[in-house]
């Protein structure tokens, strides 16, 4: 039996009554925070991921899969999944609290015109455009960010580097972004992390120092760059594959066929085994190995 809510039904939690709750018709768990709709969606092999959704007018226990959208990554167990709706409402309190301020703008970023601008506090802005978006910390601001992560210009795009203005001022942050913060400068920045807090990551602990770590190991290894399934021989992947998985032009290629069975691509690509994975060197799925051939 698939371990799911223990509050499968219906159920408004008194201390925190803008969370609820249930099961969708379709019978998955499902709550709601405020506005924003959470499902527990069922995937391949009987694990379960998070999914969102948005204003769904209708009552909780009438939700369908098809309300919901996105990955929001896996979750083992339904108590993983209350866990996830808890800390989303928990962060939507934190920011209620920190008075943030959305203002008009017309500012010119780096990622185009800024089409709202929101304040959290003298000197720290957050700029939305039609594209991308991202921080503007002003002259005074910016001389707070440490050396190692200090952009020219006090501008610190979305994705990753508003990381770094969360970690330089925390009380403008929740507890969740900051984690969340905290988590991204470990996996891009971690020898800047590993600078300011005096402490060494291990593996597992950064996403950059896994990669490098990997590339180092591998250097001298074939590693798989591209690759997709052969349509000469059934069963079997057709690898174009690189020394250390370096590209760039005058960088050697080799082919390789792979079981498909044994093609399970890891965190940072497919290491090649010399003995088990021969050169190939007969006809090609692949356009571009085509028109060489030709």
């Amino acid at each position: 039996m698939n371990d799911v809510l223990a509050c499968d039904a219906t159920d408004v939690t008194p201390e925190t009554p803008e969370i609820e709750f249930g099961r969708s018709t379709e019978g998955f768990s499902v709550a709601r925070v405020a506005d924003t709709a959470f499902a527990m969606l069922p995937a391949r092999n009987g694990r379960h991921y998070l999914a969102t959704g948005w204003r769904i007018e209708r009552p909780i226990a009438e939700w369908r899969r098809s309300d919901f959208y996105g990955h929001s990554g896996r979750l083992a167990d339904g108590a993983a999944f209350r866990a996830k709706v808890l800390e989303h409402a928990e962060h939507q309190r934190e920011k209620g609290a920190l008075g943030r301020t959305q203002m008009r703008s017309k500012s010119q970023t780096p990622w185009g015109m800024s089409q709202g601008t929101t304040l959290y506090a003298d000197g720290v802005e957050s700029h939305s455009t039609a594209g991308h978006g991202g921080f503007k910390l002003s002259a005074e601001r910016n001389e707070h960010v440490h050396p190692l992560l200090r952009a020219e210009g006090g501008w610190y795009e979305e994705d990753c580097a508003w990381a770094i203005v969360a970690i330089t001022f925390p009380d403008l942050f929740s507890g969740f972004e900051r984690r969340c913060a905290e988590r991204s400068i470990k996996d891009s920045w971690p020898d800047a992390w590993e600078a300011m807090s005096v402490t060494e990551l291990g593996p597992g602990e950064s996403y950059e120092k896994d990669r490098r770590a990997f590339h180092q190991a591998h250097a001298g290894d074939w590693i798989v760059v591209s690759a997709m399934g052969s349509g000469h021989y059934k069963g079997f992947v057709e690898c174009v594959a690189t020394p250390g998985g370096r590209r760039g032009e005058g960088t050697e290629e080799r082919r390789f066929l792979v079981p498909a069975d044994e093609y399970a691509v890891g965190r940072f690509g497919f290491v090649i085994d010399p003995s088990r994975h021969a050169v190939y060197g007969g006809p090609s799925s692949f356009l571009g190995w085509q028109r060489r051939a030709s």
